[in-house]
């Protein structure tokens, strides 16, 4: 399935795509996207309905974050070798964890607000992984169990705050709007293999990111293992694995977003993003 939240900021309600691509509202049958209705149980259910018996949204209507109550958004640092490289850093031994604020968290398709005193903004397609349960010490064997579903995440960065600024890198990750999620949550069982997905970027019509997920570094089946050895993972958490090269960071010279630039970046059946940058006001 399909499952998205839509309507504007801060009221968006839980639907799903049928068939012909319509979005069509949960809203009497889950309370959102979150939680509770990210079980196996909550999502068998919603499985079982026939999306025509379910009210039309308007195609017009705006696709906000695929998913609601976000207690934690981790992310995965130079999980993809190539890119480690163009970053001038080593492959890690270990996964590199760091943390997105979840204010960050915007619409797939909002604008993007480039924070005060920026100079070095970049973009980065990640493959995000959404936990629909409890999940403390996991096998990787069971690790995919855990999976609610995948979407496709723009795990945005200002460079100068992450890297030049001293400390962690968490402040260059969590500018207000460097977290579109979505458009969709694809649920795990469209995902045959989360190890085979291509991802790319777009920058102003030119593709700048062209990966696939078979060159991580640490899977996403190692990494929800990994992480459930220090710390609970609850439904809604979202995990975000990594991006491929391409990003500004590794450009010869290096290449930074600026106001009224176009990202458009996408997975393998997990639909497109695009966005637009603007300043802070």
């Amino acid at each position: 399935m399909k499952l998205l939240r839509y309507g504007t900021p801060g009221s968006e309600k839980p639907g799903m795509l049928d068939a012909d691509g319509k979005i069509r509202s949960l809203e009497n049958v889950i309370d959102d996207l979150a939680g509770d209705a990210l079980s196996d149980a909550s999502l068998q259910k919603i499985a079982s309905l026939d999306p025509t018996s379910l009210p039309e949204v308007d195609a017009s209507t705006r696709i906000g974050p695929c998913v609601a109550g976000v207690g934690k958004f981790m992310c995965i640092g130079l999980n993809y070798s190539d890119h480690a490289a163009e970053s001038g850093m080593e492959v890690p031994k270990e996964p590199v964890l760091f943390m997105k604020a979840t204010s960050a968290i915007s619409g797939p398709n909002d604008d993007v607000v480039i924070p005060r005193g920026s100079e070095k903004s970049d973009w980065e397609v990640e493959l995000g992984v959404v936990i629909g349960k409890h999940a403390k010490y996991v096998s990787e064997s069971e690790a995919l169990d855990y999976v609610a579903g995948y979407c496709v995440v723009n795990d945005l960065s200002e460079r100068a705050f992450q890297i030049e600024r001293s400390g962690q890198w968490v402040k260059g990750k969590s500018c207000d709007t460097f977290a579109p999620l979505g458009p969709w949550l694809v649920t795990r069982d469209e995902v045959a293999d989360p190890q085979d997905l291509g991802l790319w970027l777009e920058l102003n019509g030119e593709k700048v990111q062209n990966g696939s997920t078979k060159t991580m570094v640490f899977g996403v089946a190692h990494l929800i293992s990994y992480l459930s050895q220090f710390m609970s993972l609850h439904p809604g958490d979202v995990i975000s694995t990594g991006t491929p090269p391409g990003v500004g960071l590794g450009m010869d010279p290096p290449r930074y977003l600026v106001p009224g630039e176009t990202m458009r970046l996408g997975i393998d059946g997990l639909g497109v993003q695009q966005q637009i940058t603007v300043a802070d006001v």
